[in-house]
């Protein structure tokens, strides 16, 4: 394995996500590179279904106040304190990208196939900004299914949401997740269903 290789190996083997974070997150050429990331994404149909939003300064506070009336709307008795954690989440992040899927439900390319692209851009910016110096961490939560919040932010049915991204400088450097072993989660298919270890608990 070539040297610059085993170094792109070693990027995405030592990515963990954390919302630990602080300023600066990435902006101008440097914030367009790590997104244009997302254009690689393996793509049935070259339908390019993903969308990003970006949320920061004055507006995070904006955002904030929707996710709240988002929380009410669907449960009424929300907690409290789960109402005012997440307000001060989406208040403070450096960076919130919002992660849209515009979708195509009369297209050849099936539903779930579109859906799956939008993941796979997901993962790719995950990567991107792990490999810039960055830390991240993708969440969603109830509210990412609500249409009326989707609509909010400019995806209306038949598009949604597929999730927060919320961005910044890793305020604890050595933050990286122990790896868990591969092992359980791989089986060698021989002609009968496969089994595996990790369904074994």
């Amino acid at each position: 394995m070539k040297k610059h290789e085993r170094i792109a190996l070693d990027s995405l083997l030592s990515r963990s996500s954390t919302d630990d974070l602080t300023t600066p997150a990435p902006k101008g050429e440097e914030l367009e590179t790590i997104l244009s990331a997302v254009m690689r994404a393996p793509d049935h149909g070259k339908l390019r279904p993903w969308r990003l939003a970006l949320v920061h300064g004055e507006a995070r506070a904006k955002l904030a106040d929707r996710v709240v009336a988002s929380m009410k709307r669907i449960d009424p008795n929300a907690p409290e304190k789960k109402i005012e954690k997440r307000h001060h989440r989406f208040s403070n992040m450096p960076l919130t990208i919002v992660l849209g899927m515009h979708l195509r439900p009369d297209d050849k390319i099936p539903l779930l196939e579109q859906q799956l692209a939008v993941g796979a851009a997901g993962m790719n910016l995950l990567n991107a900004l792990h490999a810039a110096g960055y830390g991240a961490v993708w969440v969603s939560g109830d509210i990412a299914y609500d249409p009326v919040f989707a609509t909010e932010l400019g995806f209306p049915a038949p598009h949604a949401l597929a999730g927060f991204f919320f961005v910044g400088t890793p305020k604890d450097s050595d933050h990286d997740a122990k790896r868990r072993p591969v092992t359980p989660y791989v089986a060698e298919w021989k002609g009968e269903p496969v089994s595996f270890g990790a369904d074994k608990d």
